[in-house]
Order: structure tokens, then sequence, then C-alpha cells
């Protein structure tokens, strides 16, 4: 049998499919190679290859603040300088009431008389000794003279008598009130000094010569020293009579008001 050639194979092979579809022949059954070339619905169709899923950008890295605890600090009570003072004072207070330096006035006393009034005073008064009263209490100038010092302070000077501090050249009653010798006045002169370093006042009254030549280291009389303006580490010292010698020479009054006139014009309290 004469061996066709390719191209006329094709051509048969095309009539007699023809004629097959001519004579109703719909199902052609096709070779497993076939099948296998050709895909039977649209899922088996090759996909395009999928593309590689791109890698999520990494975010650059961003340094936050670490979240802050806020810890209420331990609060600690200040004292004001008023608290401070007054615990100074209170502590010279019980060296004096230890004190033993004057064997004469620690046996004549009841208890030693430090001071009193406002420890962050700019005017202090200055006396020379307690008398029976103020042994008996334990507070300076509150006897008939306290009561016209007072009234110099308040009806004077238009002050409030606990707005200012009082004090004494010694801190013990001398034996029957008499005037303190000058080695007592010595021996008590550390307390006093003690005491207005720490009440710092600005201006000072003495009351009397005792408290005045002690105080300012001075041997003049009374009478000299009224009418100026002396100082004392810096403070302003006035010089007046002791408010004991005023009970018994109502005259001098007049000059005493003219001392705390000087005084009131030096604290600008009178013009």
């Amino acid at each position: 049998m004469e061996k066709l050639s390719k191209t006329s194979l094709n051509y048969y092979l095309s009539e007699y499919l023809e004629d097959l579809m001519r004579a109703g022949v719909k199902d052609f059954r096709r070779t497993p190679s076939q099948a296998a070339q050709t895909p039977s619905d649209e899922s088996e169709l090759p996909q395009p290859a999928a593309k590689p899923t791109p890698k999520p950008k990494r975010e650059p890295d961003v340094q936050t603040t670490p979240e802050l605890r806020v810890v209420a600090p331990q609060t600690k009570k200040v004292e004001s300088p008023e608290d401070e003072r007054a615990k100074a004072l209170a502590e010279i207070a019980a060296q004096v009431a230890q004190c033993k330096f004057c064997p004469n006035l620690v046996a004549n006393r009841t208890q030693t008389v430090f001071g009193s009034g406002d420890p962050y005073a700019e005017l202090c008064f200055i006396g020379e000794g307690p008398g029976a009263e103020e042994d008996a209490r334990g507070v300076p100038f509150v006897g008939r003279s306290g009561q016209l010092l007072t009234d110099m302070i308040e009806k004077g000077m238009k002050l409030k008598r606990e707005s200012v501090f009082i004090c004494n050249i010694v801190r013990c009653r001398p034996p029957q009130n008499r005037n303190p010798e000058r080695q007592e006045a010595d021996n008590c002169r550390p307390f006093l000094d003690a005491t207005l370093d720490v009440v710092k006042p600005k201006y000072i009254c003495c009351l009397g010569s005792i408290a005045a030549t002690n105080l300012l280291k001075v041997d003049s009389p009374i009478g000299k020293l009224r009418g100026t303006v002396h100082d004392y580490n810096g403070a302003k010292v006035v010089c007046t009579y002791h408010p004991a010698y005023l009970l018994r020479n109502p005259p001098a009054k007049k000059q005493a008001w003219e001392d705390l006139q000087l005084l009131m014009r030096e604290m600008g309290l009178l013009e």
C-alpha cells in the first residue's frame, strides 16, 4: 500500500470528519494524549505565574519617650523665720534657767526672767532687771512700771506690746530690787548679745542708765545719752528714762515723750 504523505493524510481525515458530521455524529472521542494536551475547562488552563508577594515595607524605628510615672515628693514642713527664732530663743532661755554665775542672784530668784514679745520684732526695749512681780511670773515689765511701759508703747507709739521684744540686762532679780552690779551684768551679757543676735532688731530703746551704759559700754549718765541716736551692731539705739523713774518723777515724762518721738522719727512712724 502506497504510503500517504502527511498532507494527503490530513486531507482525507478532514473529509472523513465532515462526512461524520453530516451523518449526525457529534461526540468525537479524543485520545488520552489529546485530552491531556487540551484542558477540559478554564480552570485547567495554565495560569500565569503569580507575582511574588512583596515584603511589607519596614517602617523606620521610632524612639518613643518612655512613659513617666510622677511620684509626689515627700513634703517636709519648713519652719518660718519666726518659728526658727522662737526655737533659738527658747534654747537660750533654757541656758539662762540653768545659769549659776551669780550666786547672790541665784539664791534670791524664784525663776529667771528671759524676755517676751515678737521674736521678729524691729524694736526691742531693754530694762535693767526683773522686780518682785516679774520674778514671780517670769515675764519682764508686768508690775506698775510694766503698765506704764505698755502705755508708752500702745498709747504713745501706737504699737502693740506683743509686736515688740522686751528684756533686761540681767535675767535674775537682784536682792531688794537693787541695781545690778557690773560683774552681774557682765556675766549675763552673753545671753543679752545672743538674744539680740536672734531677734535682730533694727531699733533699741534703753530704759534707764543701767541698760544704756551696759549695752553701749559707756559711763555717761542718762541725761547725756538721751536725745542722741547711738549704734549697737547696726541697730539704732535711743535712750530714755526707766518707767520706774517716771513713776517717781512724773515731770520727766515730758522728756521721755521727746525721746519716744525721736525713736518714732527714726522708725518712720512720725514725720
